[in-house]
């Protein structure tokens, strides 16, 4: 056994976090990253191999020097499901603790109420539990809302208010984490994506409406009571309008599938997000390409303005964001500067597309079931059994 007490595990907790931010990290870098020694870095990542934590591999050979191994999950090791809801349906995928992701085929909301779709996802957690044995250790599940421990406070765009989400794991024994889906997408572009070793990033993510969050070294801000990233509901749009928040004139109404349909005088998409997708897959006409320059300039404004608030070094884009700005630049970017305080303008923080646009919100979520499995507690009680 690697370890006797809790307070031991620290190193090797650092090492698996590591190989989970940086996968292919050798053990030599390793060593020199946690300013290990080489006994030690060698020491440490036997154990861990002999508890079926991680497995080692050759690295390519590239110039001089002793060779070193590529740290890899073990193939035995412990997995997070991972877990979406989506307005239309849902996604899941098992990560390992090198952050690889396994995505399964995603499935249709039966219904979009609470309890039929909570249900679902249990029969999902059942599935991989049966699979995988006591190899899965956690549930990471992403909320297209604002959500609080393991409660969905508002999700406007599912219409669900105060929702238990521990059913997902009942009778499981599985540890549930939960969080927003554009926070987690955020952390997987700091973890290991566009963003990465930015100290101030903003991430954004458009899907039905537009939620993002602000990290720090790394870290999603959270606000005072979990709730923060709610860019979507700040007043950048129509004060007439209600949104189904219950905020007025929220940017979420400016940005999206229902945007664009209000702007080609269609009615309201009961599926804004496939709206869009569809409408950004078809030959562009005059109208279609007004419509789409009017939502880019929505977009730019608005993320101009969260330059002015935050100071963020760099801006990541995720979801419907990507091909919607790919759509009209022009607008986009002279909208963009236009709104940034002057002082901004000589260097505005770069605008980038996510480096994962449609598996984020899935990377994140297990890059928080990663952290619980990396930490000493949980690396104790799987040395217990292994």
């Amino acid at each position: 056994m690697i370890v006797s007490r809790r307070g031991q595990w620290q190193t090797a907790s650092d090492v698996l976090s590591l190989v989970s931010r940086q996968p292919g990290i050798t053990r030599a870098a390793v060593a020199k990253t946690l300013r290990l020694s080489t006994g030690s870095a060698t020491e440490v990542t036997a154990r861990l191999r002999d508890l079926q934590l991680l497995s080692e591999l050759p690295a390519p050979i590239q110039g001089r020097g002793r060779p070193t191994t590529v740290l890899t999950a073990h193939p035995q090791g412990p997995v997070v499901l991972a877990l979406e809801i989506r307005q239309g349906g849902w996604r899941s995928g098992v990560v390992a603790l090198d952050g690889s992701l396994q995505q399964l085929p995603p499935r249709q909301h039966q219904a979009r109420r609470p309890a039929p779709v909570l249900a679902a996802l249990r029969d999902a957690v059942a599935e991989a539990a049966s699979r995988y044995g006591d190899r899965l250790q956690a549930v990471a599940l992403a909320v297209p809302g604002t959500v609080r421990g393991q409660e969905l406070l508002q999700a406007s765009t599912l219409s669900w208010n105060d929702v238990d989400l521990s059913p997902v794991v009942e009778d499981t024994g599985l540890y549930l984490l939960t969080g927003n889906d554009a926070t987690l997408a955020g952390v997987a572009e700091a973890r290991t994506g566009a963003a990465a070793g930015a100290g101030t990033a903003l991430h954004l993510i458009v899907e039905v409406g537009i939620g993002g969050t602000l990290l720090l070294d790394g870290v999603p801000v959270a606000g005072a009571s979990g709730t923060a990233g709610e860019y979507g509901h700040t007043p950048y749009g129509d004060r007439s309008v209600r949104c189904p928040c219950g905020a007025r004139g929220c940017w979420d109404l400016e940005i999206d599938g229902r945007a664009l349909a209000r702007h080609l005088g269609e009615p309201e998409p009961e599926d804004p997000y496939g709206y869009a997708d569809t409408l950004l897959q078809t030959p562009n006409s005059p109208a279609v390409q007004a419509a789409l320059d009017s939502v880019n300039e929505a977009l730019g404004a608005g993320i101009a303005g969260l330059v002015n608030v935050h100071d963020p070094s760099v801006i990541t884009l995720g979801g419907l964001a990507v091909p919607l700005r790919a759509a009209a630049p022009t607008a986009f970017a002279a909208a963009y500067e236009d709104n940034l305080m002057t002082f901004h303008r000589a260097t505005p923080p770069p605008v980038l597309d996510a480096a994962h646009p449609t598996d984020g919100v899935l990377r994140g979520a297990g890059a928080l079931g990663l952290d619980h499995l990396t930490s000493e507690a949980s690396l104790t009680a799987w040395a217990a059994t292994h």
